[in-house]
């Protein structure tokens, strides 16, 4: 009897011996029923944690619907190799990862990556007003960028680099102190956040979570 990650290693085998490109469709035609039937349980398996296609309702894991495609690609792998060694990577993602094939964690980072995007959650308050202009402006005096620079004008984010928008807060605000006490591997972010206070931290992903 296959473990419960075989299984899921199998059902992403399948999309990916399918031809599954990525699209909007949850089970594109060209798909026979075996075929459909692994996609939408390799979805289902994303969505116990991540939310029905990639829309979590959880500020413990992040909305993966419309996230840029290289990004979850990059993500996959360095969980899948641990370089990504954050506490919350080691406890929920490594095991998921470990038995992925590079074309598997390409095809459902094209999956993720065409899911409509999760909306934000509005609203207009001054901690919100702050971070938009820190998002936009960044600091000046003290050499941080604006993230717009690299997230895009609407944090929809470019390439390698996440979209932003609309993603849970808490979650943005964990991953923000972890990289900055370098728990989470990532220099280019580092390098712009080290100096970043908590409440100004705070200001960014709740202008994020609005948008």
């Amino acid at each position: 009897m296959m473990k419960p990650l075989q299984r899921v290693a199998l059902a992403m085998s399948l999309v990916v011996y399918g031809g599954y490109a990525s699209g909007a469709e949850a089970a594109p035609d060209n798909m026979t029923d075996a075929q459909k039937s692994a996609l939408r349980k390799t979805v289902e398996t994303c969505g116990t944690c991540h939310g029905a296609n990639g829309h979590s309702v959880s500020p413990t894991f992040p909305n993966l619907a419309a996230q840029q495609a290289a990004y979850v690609e990059l993500q996959l792998k360095a969980f899948k190799d641990q370089s990504r060694a954050d506490p919350d990577a080691q406890a929920y993602m490594w095991g998921m990862a470990s038995q992925l094939s590079d074309a598997t964690i390409s095809a459902l980072a094209g999956y993720f990556a065409a899911q409509p995007a999760v909306s934000g959650r509005g609203g207009s308050s001054p901690l919100i007003a702050q971070g938009k202009h820190l998002f936009e402006e960044g600091v000046p005096a003290r050499g941080i960028p604006p993230c717009a620079s690299c997230h895009g004008a609407h944090a929809e984010g470019m390439a390698a680099f996440p979209r932003l928008a609309g993603q849970h807060a808490p979650y943005l605000f964990k991953q923000l102190l972890v990289i900055q006490s370098v728990l989470r591997t990532a220099p280019v972010m580092h390098g712009v956040i080290k100096d970043l206070t908590k409440d100004q931290m705070q200001a960014v992903v709740a202008y994020l979570e609005s948008i």
